[in-house]
């Protein structure tokens, strides 16, 4: 059985991982062909190279990030989650909340940052802070739509027999969102990647963020593009880390799979 599904998951990226081999392939043909300088465009083969010429002090910046984005995505959770509650059961606090937080996501983020580690101080908590603000704004929204979207013949039926209003939300609001949930759980995961690397733009001294910066200043364009491609990887993990937490806490809901012939 385990063989069946690694032979299906192969055969389903093999695609995506040919295509990306190719571009690859491509991308070092030309960087040698037209003789590209590796300041404006290295050779895959240069960003390989000079990676990995600064192994001995990448895990440094390396973890710094990892733990500013799993520091934000979770102060994001314990943020959010409540906050998306207080607006599916107080009709008040949804007027008062949702043009706070309208505003908060419409100011763009490089110019929130300075302002939050002006006010919390530069370090680590300060990049935390600011992935979280990056990351949060979906889990309130999906999470607030989940528990809003449950039917309501299943919560009159719930009701009739003289249910809390607390065994209403823990046994039928909170397992019907639970798709919604991790669905902003996916998509709070890569932002708080996002926000983590802003955070180390402005100010920080370690972090992958910190050497794109650093290495801008010095034209040592191979490091930055070594910086991108982890910090996708790491994107592309978290997200995948989240994904199988979902399977493992709601094996009741799976994913309705799409036949392009049927629609």
């Amino acid at each position: 059985m385990a063989w069946v599904r690694y032979r299906r998951s192969a055969v389903e990226y093999a695609p995506a991982i040919l295509t990306l081999a190719g571009l690859i392939v491509a991308w070092e043909i030309l960087c040698r062909a037209l003789d590209v300088p590796k300041w404006l465009l290295p050779a895959p083969s240069h960003i390989a190279i000079e990676t990995w010429e600064i192994r001995a002090v990448l895990p440094l910046h390396f973890f710094a990030t990892l733990t500013a984005i799993v520091g934000g995505f979770f102060i994001a959770i314990a943020v959010g989650i409540p906050l998306a509650i207080l607006v599916v059961y107080s009709p008040f606090l949804r007027r008062v909340i949702y043009p706070i937080l309208l505003m908060l996501q419409s100011v763009p983020k490089v110019a929130l940052a300075p302002l939050l580690l002006l006010w919390i101080g530069y370090g680590m908590t300060s990049n935390m802070v600011v992935a979280a603000t990056v990351a949060f704004f979906p889990i309130v929204i999906n999470t607030a739509t989940g528990l809003e979207s449950v039917n309501a013949e299943l919560l009159e039926l719930t009701r009739s027999f003289d249910s809390s209003a607390w065994r209403v939300f823990w046994r039928v609001r909170l397992p019907w969102a639970m798709p919604y949930v991790f669905s902003s759980f996916k998509v709070a995961i890569t932002l708080a990647v996002i926000g983590a690397v802003v955070a180390e733009f402005v100010g920080a001294d370690k972090g992958l963020g910190y050497l794109i910066i650093s290495s801008a200043g010095a034209m040592k364009t191979s490091i930055m593009f070594g910086m991108l491609v982890i910090l996708s990887l790491t994107g592309i993990t978290c997200f995948y880390v989240v994904a199988w937490t979902e399977r493992w806490l709601c094996p009741w809901y799976l994913p309705a799979e799409v036949d392009p012939a049927k629609g």
